[in-house]
């Protein structure tokens, strides 16, 4: 009796086929009424953090989440409100029912309309594609939260990466008896806090009480202020005004100062600016730059030449990657980059600050270089730039009981944040670089609230920078993606046609 082997392997590819099938049909009856997720993410984007878990479980009363999304959006809407029913079921069960959450579709009704009004949730126009044609449709992306007489909005939610963090925070904000009060520094020459860092101004303002310090009429820092922010000041602080910082550092406060050692102005005209902080810095045993650093790794800037504007990489712009942040620290540690404009560097003299807990949140490459004069800040003229190589401090936390030069040695736990860099949080420059507004709420929060947010914010990934891998490698993956998968499907070809002319004759048995 002959039968071919091809025959045989017939046979066995439509009993494994059939095996599979019944397999499948099994798990899939036993499983009805069962489901579990995995999140297989490097981060866990789609998991409540312990944070999100331990604010649901700790809930005193009762909190109402009511979603408003319309009927008749465009289809990419309709996953994401699977998206979020998802995430607040996970609220609901980890609140052990104190989270109650209701959807809500406004349609045409005037009077949820003009609730939503007050509540500061907009309604939005979307275009949809109807019988050929595009139409505009009105309709509802947001959330309200509610305890007891106080109420927080998301007024819209346009995707999931960002949704925890915000409910997150609402919930805290809604159901904290105190916030924490923090206070932006105006004189000096320092940014317009609404004006100039609006965008970060508004972010702090929807978890803690943000207010302007204005030393100059009040002649002091108001005592109820947890945390002073200097951001980018142009002029020189006087002997008052510095005993004033060291004094609320003493008392235990939170300083945090965002300055530029080298002010750049119109035409790139650049000057060293002296503000002073080094008279109280050095007892700290730090000490402020009035130098520009140029590294390998940098972000993008625009130029213009005449009519015509082009943008490059600018060494001026020093990039920081993940490899430049304290991985001990879990304010920078899940970042993924920062880019300061024109950054000047940061000294730590280890022998006076042994007493003092001290990270280093942003540092350069190891083929880094810092300018000190004739600093020529042209693109074309970077490459020709002389200074000191090394790898260089661009921010420093500094945590501890610090060494007054101006007050009574007497003092508290206090914490100092130093960035070489007032640009990097401006509106203008937030528009190309996200990320530094992330930095810089992680910074805030990890002074104001531990630690328990900054998890939260950091999960999503934006940028995955491969500027620190040589060029052959570069080139291996660009090449492997663009011809990787044919040179695949031809070996599996010519290996499945040397198979089958070694498997074509019959066997006997």
């Amino acid at each position: 009796m002959k039968i071919s082997r091809k025959f045989l392997n017939e046979i066995n590819s439509t009993a494994l086929i059939a095996i599979v099938i019944g397999i499948i049909a099994t798990l899939n009856f036993f499983s009805y009424n069962i489901s579990y997720r995995f999140d297989l993410t490097q981060n866990q984007d789609y998991t409540l953090s312990a944070a999100s878990k331990k604010t649901a479980a700790n809930l005193k009363d009762v909190v109402s989440i009511k979603a408003y999304f319309s009927s008749g959006l465009p289809a990419q809407y309709l996953n994401l409100r699977q998206e979020v029913g998802d995430l607040l079921d996970e609220y609901v069960n980890y609140s052990g029912g104190k989270i109650k959450v209701e959807f809500v579709d406004p349609k045409d009704d005037q009077a949820t309309a003009q609730e939503l009004r007050a509540a500061g949730i907009p309604q939005l126009q979307f275009n949809t594609l109807e019988k050929d044609k595009y139409q505009v449709v009105n309709g509802y992306l947001g959330l309200v939260i509610k305890y007891g007489e106080k109420s927080q909005a998301i007024p819209v939610i346009q995707g999931t990466s960002d949704f925890e963090y915000l409910l997150t925070s609402a919930i805290k904000k809604v159901t904290n008896d105190e916030a924490a009060n923090i206070g932006f520094w105006q004189g000096n020459g320092a940014a317009d806090a609404v004006k100039d860092t609006g965008a970060a101004y508004k972010k702090l303002g929807e978890i803690y009480n943000v207010s302007s310090v204005n030393y100059a009429a009040e002649k002091s820092i108001p005592e109820y202020l947890d945390t002073l922010i200097i951001v980018g000041p142009k002029e020189k602080f006087g002997a008052s005004e510095l005993k004033a910082l060291d004094g609320f550092l003493a008392r235990g406060g939170s300083l945090v100062i965002l300055a530029d050692g080298v002010a750049v102005g119109q035409g790139l005209e650049a000057k060293k600016n002296d503000l002073g902080f080094n008279t109280i810095f050095e007892a700290y045993g730090v000490k402020f730059n009035n130098n520009l650093v140029l590294d390998v790794n940098n972000g993008l800037a625009s130029f213009s030449q005449g009519f015509v504007t082009f943008t490059t990489s600018y060494p001026y712009w020093p990039k920081v990657v993940k490899s430049g942040f304290d991985q001990n620290n879990l304010a920078v540690a899940r970042l993924e980059s920062l880019v300061l404009p024109w950054a000047s560097s940061f000294d730590v003299d280890q022998n006076k600050t042994k007493g003092l807990a001290v990270s280093f949140l942003a540092r350069t490459t190891d083929r880094a270089l810092a300018v000190a004069d004739n600093f020529q800040l042209s693109p074309q003229a970077s490459g020709s730039a002389a200074g000191v190589r090394g790898r260089f401090n661009l921010a420093v936390a500094i945590s501890g009981k610090f060494s007054s030069a101006l007050n009574s040695p007497d003092a508290k736990d206090g914490h100092l944040v130093l960035v070489g860099d007032g640009d990097f949080l401006s509106d203008s420059f937030l528009m190309n670089y996200p990320d530094n507004l992330v930095f810089f709420q992680n910074v805030v929060d990890s002074l104001s609230l531990g630690d328990d947010l900054i998890a939260i914010r950091s999960k999503g990934v934006t940028e995955r920078p491969l500027m620190e891998i040589g060029d052959s490698v570069k080139n291996a993956v660009r090449y492997g993606n663009i011809f990787g998968l044919t040179a695949i499907v031809v070996l599996f070809g010519l290996a499945r046609y040397y198979m089958r002319r070694g498997g074509g004759r019959e066997d006997e048995f």
